[in-house]
């Protein structure tokens, strides 16, 4: 729009009207940035109101909302003091335990759970219905000689795969039903959507059996485990939307399938990576349930730390209550702002097609 040919504009018509199209109406700036800033306020109001709670004093908490340092309270330290200062072993060995198993178990999670989405996208399965009923009843007989006639674990197994493999070879050519890629990644999913509550109990008798109770590695195992799901489904969908003809190209030239994997697949599918990572980082940060059983004093998370802080005496200090959370949420933050530039290409990937 050229203002020059236009020199009579009334004040509304240059309050309404774009001065090109490349950019907004200042009446449309004013109602956007309004909307913005105050959506910005109304989501980072919750952190801000974490730090300045972190600094008062019992009588600021509890006499009613104060909300200016300086100016309506006079800021202290006690709060973080006690937490590092008093109880800094114990803060600082649930910090780091909770750092190992979130990383590690998100690393196994996003290894595992990607090398199993890429086959269930590239690979077709026909695996047959009688068979996995057959290798699930040769688990439940394992489980039971174990559980209830007190048979060893590892030569119980052994065995129990020895028989699975035999009567496959067997009866395999008896069964007719077959499964395919989608019933296998419903299944999946359908492993997420059961409360945990139902599966921690025996996750506790079992790792009870291999005296494996209150140690990083099983921790890291179920959070992987329970983890698995959600990247499998999410990466399927990645490794679904890579043109083939750049693995079948890769191939030709000698490229191996676990080659084409690593080197073409991953980079191009590190917008994905990173979303998933990420959401997989926070559940496995948060997760309170299977730690509070798998857990009792050398493998104890940040969240079981905040639950024994809620428990005590003195009931909830919402002070330092807030010292931890600001605490806990420092890693997340961090991560979320190294795989920032993945995510946002993550999140727009297949908005746009055709």
């Amino acid at each position: 729009m050229n203002h020059a040919a236009m020199p009579n504009r009334t004040v509304l018509q240059k309050l309404f009207e774009r001065p090109s199209i490349h950019t907004m109406a200042p009446a449309t700036k004013i109602v956007v940035y309004g909307i913005l800033l105050f959506w910005t306020v109304f989501v980072v109001f919750p952190i801000y109101w974490l730090l300045i709670t972190s600094f008062k004093e019992a009588a600021d908490v509890n006499g009613g909302p104060v909300y200016l340092p300086w100016i309506d309270f006079q800021p202290s330290l006690h709060a973080w003091k006690e937490l590092f200062v008093f109880d800094y072993k114990d803060t600082l060995k649930a910090y780091v335990n909770s750092i190992i198993i979130a990383l590690s178990s998100t690393l196994l999670s996003i290894l595992i759970g990607s090398m199993a989405a890429y086959a269930l996208a590239r690979i077709e399965y026909k695996p047959k219905f009688g068979t996995i009923l057959l290798f699930i009843a040769c688990m439940a007989g394992a489980v039971v000689a174990i559980a209830r006639l007190g048979a060893d674990l590892w030569p119980t197994l052994a065995a129990a795969l020895g028989v699975f493999y035999f009567l496959a070879r067997v009866l395999s050519r008896h069964f007719k039903l077959v499964v395919g890629n989608g019933d296998i990644l419903f299944w999946m999913i359908s492993q997420r959507i059961l409360a945990p509550i139902v599966v921690v109990v025996p996750i506790y008798l079992m790792f009870q059996n291999v005296r494996l109770l209150d140690t990083h590695i099983a921790i890291i195992l179920t959070y992987s485990v329970v983890n698995l799901p959600i990247v499998v489904w999410l990466m399927y969908d990645f490794f679904k939307s890579i043109p083939i003809d750049l693995e079948e190209s890769a191939q030709l030239d000698g490229a191996s399938r676990l080659m084409v994997f690593w080197d073409i697949v991953l980079p191009l599918s590190k917008t994905g990576l990173a979303a998933t990572t990420l959401l997989v980082m926070i559940l496995a940060w948060n997760e309170y349930l299977l730690a509070l059983f798998l857990s009792t004093s050398r493998a104890q998370t940040m969240p079981i730390l905040v639950a024994a802080m809620n428990a005590g005496e003195r009931g909830i200090l919402w002070w330092s209550m807030s010292v931890v959370i600001i605490v806990m949420i420092i890693p997340v933050v961090l991560m979320a702002i190294i795989l920032q530039r993945f995510i946002a290409k993550g999140l727009l990937l297949g908005a746009v097609k055709g």
